[in-house]
C-alpha cells in the first residue's frame, strides 16, 4: 500500500519571498512554480504544500511543524537554518500538546510559523503559550 501524504494549501502575500523561504526550510526547489503559485512534495516527511498568491492570507490558524527521530537530527536541522534564517526561539524539555519535547521555531515571510521538534515522551498537561516568558508569547504558536 502506497503510503499517504498529508496537504496544506496556503494563501500568501509574494510567492518568490515565500518560494524562496521553503527551498531553504525544505533543503530543495518546488516541483511546481507558476504566475503565483508554487508547491513542494517532500518525501520526509510525507508532505504535498502549495502556495497562492493572494492580497491578504491569514495565518491565524495555528502552526505547523517537522518531527525529527533524533537529538541528532534536530541539531543538524538547526545548524542547517540557522545559516539561512532566523530561528525564532529555542525551546528545550518543554511540554507543549501533552507532550514534551526540543523544538525550535521559524516563521515564513507571511507569519505562518513552523516548529521543528524531538518529541521525548508523553505528558498529562497541555503546556504552551502559559508555560514561556510573556515577551516570547507573540513568537510561537504552541498549542
Amino acid at each position: 500500500m502506497e503510503q499517504f501524504k498529508f496537504h496544506v494549501g496556503l494563501n500568501v502575500k509574494d510567492i518568490e519571498q515565500t518560494t524562496n523561504f521553503y527551498q531553504r526550510l525544505f533543503g530543495q526547489e518546488p516541483v511546481k512554480v507558476e504566475k503565483g503559485y508554487s508547491k513542494f512534495e517532500l518525501e520526509n516527511p510525507g508532505l504535498v504544500i502549495s502556495f497562492i498568491e493572494s492580497k491578504s492570507p491569514s495565518p491565524k490558524f495555528g502552526h505547523m511543524g517537522i518531527r525529527v527521530n533524533s537529538q541528532e537530527e534536530l541539531a543538524e536541522k538547526k545548524k542547517e537554518l540557522e545559516a539561512l534564517m532566523k530561528i525564532e526561539l529555542e525551546e528545550t524539555n518543554t511540554s507543549c500538546c501533552f507532550a514534551v519535547q526540543d523544538k525550535f521555531w521559524v516563521k515564513d515571510p507571511d507569519g505562518y510559523e513552523w516548529e521543528v521538534y524531538h518529541f521525548l515522551k508523553d505528558d498529562d498537561k497541555m503546556g504552551g503559550r502559559d508555560d514561556i516568558s510573556e515577551e516570547k508569547k507573540d513568537l510561537v504558536g504552541c498549542c
